[in-house]
This record gives C-alpha cells, structure tokens and sequence, in this order.
C-alpha cells in the first residue's frame, strides 16, 4: 500500500509539473488501488474477528455439551 501510495503522489506530481495528462491519470489510479487495498485489508480484518468469535462460540457449545455427558455418567 504504501508503494502505491509514493507511487500515486510522484507519478501525479510529475505530470502536474511536466503537464503530462497520462502521468496525473496513473497517479490518480495508484492511489485509487491504495485505497482498496485499505478497504480490502479492512474487511479481512472484520471477517477474522467473526471467525474467531464464531470459533470461541463452538467452543464453549462443545464444553457444555461435554460436561451434560460427564453430568449424566456418559463418558464418551
């Protein structure tokens, strides 16, 4: 990300300063993908904390489900 970010800001300087309308468009372009890949690193973030919520949830159904059966002599 942070690659695409210099590159962005140097790319869209140098066109502005040499008027080149390609170079300020790919500048603006690799910025544009800085911040999807902030977006993007964002969501998996989200969708891990779900995942290990959902992981300790099943757990905890999984211990008491163990402990009904300890509860009730059935030991398997």
């Amino acid at each position: 990300m942070g690659f695409l970010l210099l590159d962005g800001v140097l790319l869209a300087y140098s066109g502005l300063a040499l008027h080149r309308v390609m170079l300020v468009l790919w500048g603006g372009a690799c910025l544009v993908a800085a911040g999807l890949v902030v977006l993007g690193w964002r969501r998996y973030r989200r969708v891990m904390a779900e995942l290990e919520r959902a992981r300790r949830d099943l757990r905890a159904e999984a211990e008491s489900i163990r402990d009904l059966l300890h509860g009730k002599h059935l030991h398997n």
